[in-house]
Order: C-alpha cells, then sequence, then structure tokens
C-alpha cells in the first residue's frame, strides 16, 4: 500500500509547532561532514499523518542571499543538532548536487524518491523504515 505524499506539508504552513520550541531547528546553520557551512534550515517538510519531520528545507548558495537556492535534507542525515547547528553526514558537494527544492513537486511521490536515493536512505514509506531521533512535532 502506497504512503499517500499529499500528507507532506511545510511546517510554516500547518498550526503544528515543535514539542519542544528550543528543539526548532529553523534558523540553525548546517555543518556537513567536513565541518563546512552548508547553509541554513529555512523550514522543515513534516508528515501531517504521522507527526514527524521528514526533511530539512535548507537555503544554500548564492551571496548575500542572492542566488541562493533550497533543497531537502532527509533527517536520516542528521548526526548532531546543537544550540546553533544542525550537523549532518553528507558532503557540501552532495547537498549541492541534490534534487532542488520545486514547491510544484511537493506532492510527487517520484521527487522524494529522488531525493532519499541521492543521499542513498530508504525512503520512509520502505518496509522496515526506522525513524531517526529528531525533535517531535505536535
Amino acid at each position: 500500500m502506497e504512503e499517500p505524499i499529499g500528507t507532506l506539508t511545510p511546517l510554516s504552513e500547518t498550526d503544528q509547532m515543535i514539542a519542544d520550541p528550543e528543539q526548532d531547528v529553523r534558523g540553525r546553520t548546517v555543518i556537513d561532514s567536513n565541518g563546512e557551512k552548508v547553509g541554513t534550515v529555512a523550514d522543515l517538510l513534516v508528515d501531517t499523518v504521522e507527526n514527524h519531520v521528514r526533511f530539512l528545507r535548507v537555503t544554500h548558495g548564492g551571496i548575500l542571499g542572492i542566488g541562493a537556492v533550497s533543497s531537502f535534507i532527509p533527517v536520516d542525515a542528521v548526526r548532531r543538532v546543537t544550540d546553533d547547528e544542525v550537523l549532518i553526514d553528507s558532503a557540501k558537494d552532495r547537498i549541492a548536487g541534490a534534487p532542488q527544492y520545486d514547491p510544484d513537486l511537493i506532492d510527487q511521490r517520484d521527487y522524494y524518491e529522488k531525493i532519499y536515493g541521492h543521499y542513498g536512505y530508504p525512503p520512509y514509506w520502505a518496509p522496515g523504515y526506522l525513524y531517526p531521533p529528531f525533535p517531535g512535532i505536535r
């Protein structure tokens, strides 16, 4: 049975909130596996049925915000969260090569399959998938 992708929504467009506001990673700097700054967490893509964050929408590139692009990074890539940073297990060049954020594709399953495949993770609807430790939403 297919998981309905229509349940994925940017947190900023819902009435939900992070259960513990101190664990809200929006606005934090994303650091890659080499310790380099990638960009900033702009939003979270949440599964409104299971109340899980599935992706970080990270804004990166450009100069002073001009020419910046956004990409989704699966929460599976998050290795540690500090007060100011989100550390992920991928290198900056891998993120730069990821499928770019496209609001017109937000409800298309194959778009997310490409993202998960790019980062080397099984999609959350795959049999046996285990949700990684990440702050919950309510």
